[in-house]
């Protein structure tokens, strides 16, 4: 985890704002701890608790951190009653706090981390059989939004989704490979063979995963916003199911998040196997999982592209989060892992 520092002019901040509002108010601003992509910090203003999200002085990739974009997404999936933050205003005006940035209503509640759940829901352990279960009936809402007469339309490249993956993230990764990555190519080239004949599309979050959702500050375990929407698009569903479950609790998965031997972690007796949510998702979609094994093997690779590309920025001495340091040997496991499923 790192803390941006506060490292632009707070006066023009609330300046700009009170242009956008209608509504002259001081604010102050402090940092907040904020994950592997873009900065975030917290803003008070008119009695109110409100983020700001900016994009990092220095992206992955040309595609990456494309923070307004993420808001308009925010904006039509908040209009279709799907819980996320209130976008507030958003500009790509680099002017006002160094990168282009939005400001979002803070969401109380709890995150799962690594380490463990939310104290709230850690001393409920009878309860923890919803997590799972919020975590993919949140998902299969998700995924029936309507996207067709929305800005999403226009931000995306629906037809054809599936079969460009796999040349996509190889020139993604190609933009910063800086050594060598066992697997990438072979299972690159075992994903091109073998992809899925068909598939649906639908609103996919492309990074929905346990610690991307706000739980409610109180037991039973309730999702009250899903957060992170930089790689939304028009896509393949099962990818997003499949992404989820990279990071769900499973025995070996250096990545599980809130396993039941963590001193906080989910209580065993209540914690679903990945295969049991999967069924919950194909039984509340009717989706064909035939090929899951695919999307399986395809989600890891990716993840492992993705990480690799924060990675690189460490190495290159581009990157002051602490946290890409470790990305490397997380990007080696994930390729094991997609090994594992397609070779």
């Amino acid at each position: 985890m790192s803390s941006a520092a506060i490292d632009f002019d707070v006066t023009r901040l609330a300046d700009w704002l009170a242009d956008r509002t209608g509504e002259p108010a001081p604010v102050a601003v402090t940092p907040m701890r904020g994950g592997g992509s873009g900065e975030m910090f917290r803003m008070e203003r008119l009695g109110r608790p409100w983020v700001v999200r900016r994009a990092p002085a220095v992206a992955v990739s040309a595609t990456a951190h494309q923070v307004v974009r993420e808001a308009r997404i925010m904006e039509m999936l908040g209009a279709a009653g799907f819980p996320v933050p209130t976008v507030l205003a958003r500009t790509d005006d680099p002017t006002i706090v160094g990168t282009p940035f939005f400001v979002m209503s803070f969401v109380e509640g709890g995150v799962v981390r690594q380490s463990g759940l939310p104290e709230a829901l850690s001393n409920e352990p009878d309860s923890h059989g919803r997590i799972g279960e919020e975590l993919i009936d949140t998902l299969v809402t998700l995924h029936a939004v309507e996207w067709r007469d929305t800005c999403l339309a226009e931000l995306s490249h629906p037809e054809g989704f599936l079969p460009r993956q796999v040349d996509r993230w190889m020139s993604q990764l190609a933009g910063y490979r800086m050594r060598d990555l066992d697997g990438v190519d072979e299972v690159a080239s075992w994903l091109r063979d073998n992809a899925p004949a068909r598939a649906d599309l639908t609103v996919m979050h492309g990074d929905y995963k346990i610690d991307n959702v706000i739980w409610a500050p109180s037991a039973p375990p309730r999702i009250v916003s899903v957060v992170d929407f930089e790689m939304t698009t028009v896509g393949d569903p099962l990818v997003d199911l499949a992404w989820a479950m990279i990071f769900w609790p499973e025995e070996g998965n250096l990545f599980a998040f809130a396993s039941p031997g963590a001193a906080n972690g989910i209580d065993q007796q209540h914690c679903q196997t990945p295969a049991a949510l999967v069924q919950r998702y194909a039984d509340a979609t009717g989706r064909d999982l035939s090929d899951f094994s695919w999307y399986q093997a395809f989600s890891a690779w990716k993840l492992a592209i993705v990480m690799e590309g924060s990675y690189a920025k460490f190495l290159r001495g581009q990157s002051r989060n602490p946290l890409h340091e470790s990305f490397g040997v997380g990007v080696d496991h994930l390729l094991l892992r997609a090994k594992g499923f397609a070779l």
